[in-house]
């Protein structure tokens, strides 16, 4: 049947405690893809590599039955406010 967005969701929450998560089913309802958009301390000191790396470790047992996982964002708390701050300040432009 695949993987349920609630699945995703609550394998990256327990495993990288993010502040921010944003889990998009993109498969119309099968669960076989996925965008993830998450937002961790973890990430701290790493590069965006690693981070994917730890994105799919987490969802280890999740990505045998997904075929596709896009990761638009791993970014840390501060990256994110940096990306917020700047993202309102080109909308107010």
């Amino acid at each position: 049947m695949g993987v349920s967005k609630e699945q995703v969701e609550s394998s990256l929450t327990a495993k990288l405690s993010p502040s921010h998560l944003e889990v998009v089913d993109v498969s119309a309802g099968c669960g076989a893809k996925f965008t993830v958009e998450i937002v961790s301390e973890q990430f701290e000191g790493k590069r965006l590599l690693e981070r994917h790396r730890m994105v799919n470790a987490a969802l280890a047992e999740e990505l045998k039955e997904i075929h596709a996982l896009s990761i638009t964002k791993a970014v840390t708390p501060s990256q994110w406010e940096q990306q917020q701050a700047s993202e309102k300040t080109q909308a107010a432009a």
